[in-house]
C-alpha cells in the first residue's frame, strides 16, 4: 500500500529534502539508534516496509561527517593548546657500553696481583735454594752461604744480606803503613830491652882518665889523627876508644874504626843515623856502657846509672877544652841513646 510522505511510493506527491542543522541530524541519529534497539527486541513483521528498518542513507552520511568534523576539532585544540594534551615521549633505554661497565672483581684482583710482581721481581736470585724439591718435607730450609731462611709454609722470605763494606785503596795503604811502623816501634823496643841486657855493665868502671892518646896535639894544634881514624883528644875519639875497651879491643887490631863506625863522617851529628843505617840498637833507656848522643854535635859514654835515674859521662872535649871531663845528667836530658854496636 502506498504511504504517504515516503519517496518512491505511487499515490504522493515527492517530499523535497532541504539540509538538516546538527541538532536534527544528532535528534534523528537518536532516533535511529532508538528504533534499531526496539527492531532488535520487537519480532519483525515481513510486511513492514524496508524504511522503517534501515536507516536512511542520508542520515549516515550526516553521521559519518559530524564524526569526522568532532575529529577535525579536536585536532585543531590540541595543536593550538600543547599543555592541555602533553605527548610524553616513551623511554628509550640504551644499552651501557661494555668499556663502562665496571667489574669489581677484576678491579680487586688487579691491585692485589701488580704489587705481587714488584715484589717477586725485587727479590734476589739467591733467595731460593738450587735444587729444592717442590714437595716440601721439612718445615724449613736454610741457605747457610748467605743467610737466607725459606720457610716451607710461609707466605714472605726474609733476606739477610751481608753487612761487609769495600776499603778503598788509600785505607789500605795507610793500615799497611800504621803496621810497619807499629812493627818497627816493637823491633826497636825488643833490640833495646836485647841490648840492656847483653851490654849492661851493672859494676861502676873505675873512674878516670883511661884514653891513651891524652898528650897529644890536637887538631887545631896541628895534630893528626889517632889510630882509630879520629882527631886526638875529641869526643868521638875518646867514645870510640871506650868502645873497643869494652869489646875486649885496647889494641892493634881494633874492632871498631872510623870505617866500621860511622863510614858516612866522623862528627858527632852523625852517629845517630849511623847507628839507623847499619840497624844498631837505638832508645831513650840509659844503659851502662851506651853512647849519650846529644844533638848538639856531641857524644859522651854512660859509665853508671843511679837509682834516681840519673846518669853519670865521661867525656872528652866539653866545652871545647880537649881534656877528659864526668857530670851527671837527668836521663831525659839526653836526647837518644846509642846501645853498644854488634
Amino acid at each position: 500500500m502506498p504511504q504517504p510522505g515516503v519517496p518512491g511510493t505511487s499515490g504522493s506527491p515527492e517530499t523535497p529534502i532541504f539540509p538538516l542543522s546538527r541538532r536534527e541530524l544528532r535528534a534523528q541519529r537518536e532516533a535511529a539508534e532508538t528504533r534499531a534497539d526496539a527492531t532488535v527486541n520487537t519480532p519483525v513483521r515481513m510486511d513492514v516496509p524496508v524504511a522503517v528498518r534501515i536507516p536512511d542513507a542520508v542520515a549516515v552520511a550526516e553521521t559519518k561527517a559530524l564524526d569526522l568534523e568532532k575529529a577535525s576539532i579536536a585536532a585543531r585544540s590540541n595543536r593550538l593548546n600543547p599543555v592541555a594534551s602533553p605527548r610524553v615521549a616513551p623511554a628509550v633505554s640504551r644499552p651501557v657500553p661494555r668499556s663502562r661497565r665496571r667489574r669489581p672483581m677484576k678491579i680487586a684482583v688487579t691491585l692485589l696481583a701488580i704489587p705481587g710482581l714488584f715484589l717477586t721481581a725485587g727479590l734476589p736470585a739467591y733467595a731460593f735454594a738450587p735444587g729444592s724439591s717442590d714437595t716440601a718435607s721439612t718445615t724449613s730450609r736454610v741457605a747457610d752461604t748467605q743467610g737466607v731462611t725459606v720457610d716451607s709454609g710461609a707466605a714472605a722470605i726474609t733476606v739477610a744480606r751481608d753487612g761487609f763494606t769495600a776499603t778503598t785503596s788509600e785505607e789500605l795503604a795507610q793500615r799497611d803503613a800504621e803496621a810497619k811502623r807499629a812493627l818497627a816501634a816493637q823491633q826497636t823496643a825488643e833490640a833495646a830491652r836485647s841490648a840492656a841486657t847483653d851490654f849492661a855493665v851493672y859494676s861502676v868502671r873505675a873512674k878516670g882518665d883511661d884514653y891513651p892518646w891524652f898528650d897529644r896535639a890536637t887538631d887545631t894544634q896541628g895534630g893528626g889523627l889517632s889510630p882509630l881514624g879520629y882527631y886526638y883528644r875529641e869526643c868521638v875519639d875518646f867514645v870510640a876508644y871506650r868502645l873497643n875497651r869494652d869489646a875486649g879491643s885496647t889494641g892493634s887490631p881494633w874492632t871498631w874504626t872510623w870505617s866500621k863506625l860511622t863510614p858516612s863522617g866522623g862528627n858527632a851529628s852523625n852517629w845517630a843515623s849511623a847507628w839507623a843505617d847499619q840497624g844498631w840498637a837505638t832508645g831513650d833507656t840509659p844503659v851502662v856502657g851506651a853512647v849519650a848522643w846529644f844533638n848538639y854535635n856531641h857524644v859522651a859514654y854512660v859509665q853508671s846509672v843511679n837509682s834516681d835515674g840519673s846518669v853519670i859521662l865521661e867525656e872528652y872535649n866539653w866545652n871545647g877544652s880537649h881534656a877528659y871531663n864526668t857530670r851527671t845528667v837527668s836521663a831525659s836530658e839526653v836526647p837518644l841513646f846509642l846501645y853498644p854496636p854488634t
